[in-house]
């Protein structure tokens, strides 16, 4: 399996709408961040569904080391 590639170095802002799934991209591959175009196949890397509960803003994580995946948890900081 190889590893995530840093896509980012802060997370993906971006309007999610209620209802809809979402696949986040893990590996870091995809060309359309912070969502998956198929770049991990060969990986062992699987993109992560995301169902939004809310229409509202939430932040994807870009950095692919967070521990609440897809979401950004502060893992792109520094000492984090």
């Amino acid at each position: 399996m190889a590893d995530p590639v840093r896509a980012g170095d802060a997370p993906i802002s971006v309007e999610v709408e209620a209802g809809k799934s979402y696949f986040w991209c893990a590996c870091g591959r995809s060309a359309t961040q912070p969502f998956c175009d198929g770049a991990h196949k060969g990986t062992g890397i699987a993109p992560v569904k995301y169902t939004a509960t809310a229409s509202k803003p939430v932040y994807f994580c870009a950095c692919k080391a967070t521990k609440k995946a897809p979401l950004c948890d502060g893992s792109h900081k520094p000492g984090a």
